[in-house]
C-alpha cells in the first residue's frame, strides 16, 4: 500500500542535510523553510503532502486545515505535543515519531563521600512507563544491571514486552513494587500528572523517578512534595513543565539532578533523527512499511502482504453492506471467523468502516475511520470466534436491527463475497472493480439476458458473473463490469433491488 501521491515534502524546522537528502533520493520533491512565521507555514505548507518538524513548528489545527494535500506530519524526534494529533486524526493525516551534584561538589574542592552515598541498581526494580522505543532501549540496559523490569503500555502487548524482559502489569500494582520509575510516554491528556500525589502515595518510600520525557507527565509540585516528606528518594529530569523552569524549587532541591533538555543533543542523534524520519516517509511512500506511527495503527498493518488483502476484503464488505443498507448509521459488526483472524479486527473494523463511509462527505481512511464514524452516528462492536469452516477465516459484517449481513474471506490474494443476506454464492464472488448487485426472483429468466444485452449497447464487458442459492424464492448475482453502466431503469422491471459499486 503506497501513498502514490506524495509527491512534496516541507520541512520547516533546522535538521540534518541527510533528511533532505534520503527525500530526495526517494523521489520526493523536498521545500526546506526552516523558521516560517505561522503566516508563511499557512501559505507553504497548502500544496505540500508532507510536513517534517521538529518541536519548534506547531502544526495546530488550522495548519493543518490550510493543507488541503497533506497526508503525513513527520516529527523528528519522540514527542509529538506540539502535533494537534486529534485534528490530524479526524482529517485522516498520519502523524509518525522518534552531570549531577557530586561533580558540582567535586569542582567546588570537596571531598563528600559519605554525603552522596549511593544505591546498588543489581536486585532492584525498576518499573518502565511507556514500552515503545526508548522504553524498551531502558529496560534492556537496565536488565543488564541486573534490574528486574517490570511496565506498563497500552498499546504494546504483554506477549511483545516479554519479549524483551519485561512484565507488563497494571498501573496499581506497578506503583508498590518499583524501587526506581521512569516515564517514556508522550504528553496526553491520558499521561499528564501520570505520577501525583495519589500515585506517589501508593508508592515505596524513597522511589526514585527518572523522567526524561515530557514535563507535566510527573506533577511537579506532588513531586516536590514527595521529596521533602522523603517518600520520594530522589529525582532525574530532563524536562519540566515550563522551560526555562521559573520556579527553582525542585531544580534546587539536593535531591535532584537536571538537565536543561539535553535528551537528543548530541550530534549524532541531530543527524539520526533526521535521517530516520526520512527513511519512515520513504517507506511509506513506496509502501515497504510504516512505523513510527502515532494516530494510525491501523494504518501500518496495511503494509504487511498477509494484511493487505484482508483489508481491501473488509473495505469491501462495509461498501457492499453501505449499497445494501442505503445507510451509514445505526450498530456494525464486526464479526473474525478463525485462529488466524483473532487480533485482526482492530485493523478489520476500520478498514470496514472506511468503505462503509466511501460516499461521505470526507474521505474516510484507516486514520480517520473509526472517529468519521462516531461523528456519523455510527457504532461499532467487534467479536471474534475461534471456529470457522475456512482455513483462512471469515469476516462478517451485519447492520445490527435489519437483514442485511455480508459475508467474505480471502483466496490467495484476492477478497470475495461468500454470502449476502442469508444466500450462499455457489462460487465466491470476486470483489473488485465495477460490480452490478441484483437481486430477482429465482424463476426470473429475463434477468440476465437484459443485463447482457444492456452492456453490449453500452460497449461494456461482462468480466463475470455470480449467482447464490435460492432463499425465499429469491437469488442475488453479481456481475463484475469492465466499466459502470450508466442507466439500471431497463433492469428494474425483471428485478426486486439493483444497485452498482466501484471497489
Amino acid at each position: 500500500m503506497a501513498f502514490a501521491k506524495l509527491q512534496k515534502v516541507l520541512i520547516s524546522d533546522s535538521l540534518d542535510p541527510c533528511c533532505r537528502d534520503i527525500l530526495q533520493a526517494g523521489g520526493i520533491q523536498v521545500l526546506e523553510k526552516p523558521g516560517l512565521s505561522k503566516e508563511e507555514l499557512l501559505q507553504e505548507i497548502r500544496d505540500c503532502d508532507g510536513l517534517i518538524v521538529r518541536s519548534a513548528t506547531k502544526v495546530s489545527a488550522d495548519v493543518l486545515e490550510a493543507a488541503g494535500r497533506l497526508q503525513v506530519v513527520g516529527r523528528a524526534g519522540t514527542g509529538v505535543d506540539n502535533v494537534d494529533v486529534d485534528a490530524a486524526t479526524r482529517k485522516g493525516v498520519l502523524v509518525m515519531k522518534q552531570i549531577p551534584q557530586a561533580a558540582a561538589s567535586m569542582k567546588e574542592g570537596k571531598w563528600d563521600r559519605k554525603k552522596y552515598m549511593g544505591m546498588e541498581l543489581n536486585g532492584k526494580t525498576l518499573g518502565v512507563l511507556g514500552l515503545g522505543r526508548i522504553g524498551r532501549e531502558v529496560a534492556t540496559r537496565m536488565q543488564a544491571f541486573g534490574m528486574k523490569t517490570i511496565g506498563y503500555d497500552p498499546i504494546i502487548t504483554p506477549e511483545t514486552s516479554a519479549a524483551f524482559g519485561v512484565e507488563q502489569l497494571p498501573l496499581e500494582q506497578i506503583w508498590p513494587r518499583c524501587d526506581f520509575i521512569t516515564v517514556h510516554t508522550p504528553l496526553l491528556p491520558s499521561t499528564t500528572g501520570l505520577l501525583n500525589d495519589s500515585t506517589f502515595a501508593k508508592c515505596r518510600r524513597g522511589v526514585q523517578v527518572v523522567n526524561c520525557a515530557r514535563g507535566g507527565i510527573v506533577d511537579e509540585g506532588a513531586l516536590l512534595r514527595a521529596l521533602r516528606s522523603g517518600q520520594c528518594g530522589g529525582a532525574a529530569l530532563d524536562v519540566f513543565t515550563q522551560e526555562p523552569p521559573k520556579d527553582r524549587d525542585l531544580v534546587d532541591h539536593p535531591n535532584v539532578i537536571c538537565c536543561p533538555h539535553l535528551g537528543a543533543s548530541t550530534r549524532e542523534a541531530q543527524s539520526r533523527c533526521g535521517k530516520e524520519i526520512a527513511m519512515q516517509i520513504v517507506d511509506m511512500a513506496t509502501g515497504k512499511g510504516l512505523v513510527g506511527v502515532v494516530n494510525g495503527q491501523a494504518l501500518s498493518k496495511a503494509f504487511a502482504p498477509q494484511t493487505k488483502p484482508w483489508i481491501a476484503l473488509a473495505k469491501a464488505l462495509g461498501t457492499v453492506l453501505h449499497g445494501l443498507a442505503k445507510q451509514a448509521t445505526g450498530n456494525v459488526q464486526v464479526c473474525t471467523l478463525g485462529a488466524p483472524l483473532k487480533d485482526a479486527s482492530s485493523y478489520l473494523a476500520p478498514a470496514v468502516v472506511s468503505g462503509m463511509l466511501a460516499r461521505g462527505k470526507k474521505e474516510a481512511t484507516l486514520v480517520n475511520a473509526m472517529l468519521l464514524a462516531q461523528e456519523a452516528g455510527l457504532k461499532v462492536t467487534a467479536t471474534h470466534g475461534d471456529t470457522c469452516p475456512e482455513p483462512e477465516g471469515l469476516l462478517q459484517v451485519a447492520l445490527q436491527g435489519t437483514p442485511h449481513r455480508v459475508t467474505g474471506t480471502v483466496q490467495g490474494s484476492s477478497p470475495v463475497l461468500r454470502e449476502l443476506n442469508g444466500a450462499t454464492f455457489k462460487q465466491p464472488a470476486p470483489l473488485v472493480g465495477p460490480l452490478l448487485i441484483y437481486r430477482a426472483k429465482a424463476s426470473e429468466t429475463n434477468a440476465l439476458p437484459t443485463l447482457t444485452g444492456l452492456l453490449g449497447k453500452a460497449g461494456i464487458q461482462l468480466q463475470s458473473y455470480h449467482s447464490s442459492n435460492a432463499v425465499v424464492g429469491e437469488q442475488w448475482s453479481i456481475a463484475g463490469l469492465s466499466a459502470p453502466l450508466s442507466d439500471l431503469a431497463g433492469l428494474k422491471p425483471c428485478t426486486a433491488e439493483v444497485f452498482q459499486l466501484h471497489l
